[in-house]
């Protein structure tokens, strides 16, 4: 029953989407207060620029971490759309009453990466125990990772060091970002030797080295989006929405390395 609301909200989504797009005008043109999870921040300017050249639409958009952004939402903050990186913290904002129904949806999966600002201390294509023995190095004073607690990237990264057999002989190096953008931050300054970030960040920057992780290490990354009561009055809301599930959409989000499930 669910998914049948979920389906049918979207559908009426993608009416009011391509309703605004044949008949906005400037005079017509809404703001709509968008959080982002922090690893989504380039991701989602390219998206916001997209959306408004269609729609004349203007977005606001608000960085941080999950977690953070959450604790905003649920004390008031005046956000209309939650792009979240877990789909933990939307479903909790559902069940608080705080969505329109049926708007929840999966809009991107999110990968993990080790990453170091040096090109020549990590092999892309090596093994997990060499990884190991990277991350180990005496080499390695710090290592960065975003803060578990608020941020899903980085409890991503926890599970991975866990995983990898790591973290004891570790844990006394690891420095942690207030959410993944300051956690890469810390990397590309030089600041740490190693960071755990995500794959589009580490995409973004041609120089440095890197290694995807991969999947069986860490729990699936589903960043879920979710429609806040607060923008189901609002046309500029309802579109942008709607809009992060069109093909225009789906192009932009593949090419910063996310992947969208089907």
């Amino acid at each position: 029953m669910y998914q049948c609301k979920r389906i049918f909200s979207l559908i009426i989504f993608a009416f009011t989407f391509t309703f605004a797009v044949t008949v906005i005008t400037p005079a017509s043109a809404e703001k709509v207060s968008v959080a982002v999870a922090a690893n989504f921040t380039a991701t989602a300017k390219d998206l916001a620029q997209a959306f408004t050249i269609n729609t004349g639409h203007e977005v606001v958009l608000s960085f941080g971490s999950t977690g953070k952004l959450f604790t905003q939402i649920i004390h008031g903050a005046p956000f209309e759309v939650f792009l979240a990186a877990d789909r933990e913290r939307p479903k909790r904002a559902e069940q608080e009453g705080l969505t329109v129904e049926g708007s929840r949806f999966t809009y991107a999966q999110g990968k993990i990466v080790l990453w170091s600002r040096d090109p020549n201390r990590l092999n892309p294509e090596g093994t997990s125990l060499e990884q190991s023995s990277a991350i180990e190095s005496d080499a390695i004073t710090r290592l960065a990772i975003a803060n578990p607690k608020t941020a899903p990237y980085g409890r991503a990264a926890l599970e991975t060091l866990t995983k990898l057999g790591v973290y004891e002989s570790v844990k006394d190096k690891i420095v942690q970002g207030e959410n993944i953008a300051q956690t890469y931050q810390f990397a590309y300054t030089g600041n740490v030797e190693l960071a755990i970030v995500s794959l589009a960040q580490a995409e973004l920057n041609t120089g440095g080295s890197h290694w995807v992780v991969p999947q069986e290490l860490y729990a699936p990354l589903d960043q879920q989006a979710v429609l806040l009561k607060k923008g189901a009055a609002n046309n500029a809301a309802i579109a942008f929405i709607s809009f992060l599930t069109s093909n225009e959409a789906a192009v932009i989000i593949r090419k910063f390395g996310y992947t969208i499930k089907q």
